[in-house]
């Protein structure tokens, strides 16, 4: 590692959190498009029929920035993380039409929490698995808060790599790990299941089960219940926010997905920290 002070490595995580924050706006933004067209023809394929068309939405590293309005492709300037959507006012240089303010926000998130990670593990690969974790989350959020869905093809990679790190071990022993990604699974599994009996509703989605299964795998089974909890602390006060400014429909389902992450991050930065809280606070030794 670079002789640099403490301070410094986490400005440089700063940074390349709004530099990756810039990217996981392309995966959130692309890769549920992609998905969705590949989908409909492999379907056409299985029925064997003709596509109606064989074009692809614009991949996720290969096709350059464009306005999704006007679909000029964006100047280097137009790309500088956070500071771009500022300079440019919210506003696309060339056709005026607004820009989304998620992209601002998942770069200001990816860079706080990317910096979040190192003040906590400091600059070691410990911190790098770390901060691999927070960007899929981020992913995963914001492409489950826009889709209300979780793809396999983030949700699966982060449950594999939190039970390879346990190998090692990095945050948890094998069998913590293996524990906390069965139970977290099944515990969700169930209570889909138990809300389907009696409801004849579906309360979440497959990706919500793998989601905190991931999570199990990365911090064991005594995570679950904290995560749960706040989550569903997060959840109904950013619900009940939306719902009362009028933003959300009583009636329209919320995602569950982005409450997880964020609860998850949480526990996995301070749950210790929350625990000691906790422990005084109920007076406990």
């Amino acid at each position: 590692m670079l002789a640099l002070p403490p301070w410094a490595w986490i400005v440089v995580a700063g940074v390349l959190g709004l530099l990756v924050g810039s990217f996981l706006n392309v995966v959130i933004l692309r890769l549920p498009a992609r998905l969705m067209a590949q989908w409909r023809l492999d379907a056409f394929d299985t029925l064997e029929m003709e596509p109606d068309s064989t074009s692809l939405p614009p991949g996720i590293v290969k096709e350059a920035s464009h306005c999704p309005h006007c679909k000029h492709p964006l100047a280097a300037r137009d790309n500088i993380p956070l500071f771009g959507w500022l300079l440019l006012g919210g506003r696309c240089r060339y056709c005026k039409a607004p820009i989304s303010i998620q992209y601002p926000l998942v770069e200001l998130l990816s860079g706080l929490a990317s910096a979040a990670i190192v003040w906590k593990f400091g600059p070691n690969l410990v911190a790098v698995a770390g901060l691999v974790f927070t960007w899929m989350l981020i992913a995963l959020a914001g492409i489950d808060f826009r889709t209300q869905y979780l793809p396999d093809q983030l949700t699966f990679p982060l449950l594999w790599l939190g039970l390879l790190l346990s190998l090692l071990p990095m945050f948890v022993l094998p069998s913590p790990a293996i524990l906390g990604a069965a139970i977290g699974y099944l515990s969700l599994w169930s209570v889909y299941w138990l809300f389907k009996l009696l409801t004849g509703k579906e309360g979440m989605g497959y990706g919500d089960f793998k989601l905190l299964a991931a999570l199990g795998a990365w911090m064991g089974p005594t995570a679950l219940l904290p995560v749960i909890l706040l989550s569903s602390f997060i959840g109904a006060v950013i619900g009940g926010a939306m719902i009362a400014l009028r933003k959300h429909g009583r009636d329209i389902p919320m995602p569950f997905g982005p409450f997880i992450a964020a609860a998850g991050w949480v526990w996995f930065v301070a749950g210790d920290w929350l625990l000691q809280q906790y422990s005084q606070l109920m007076g406990l030794p």
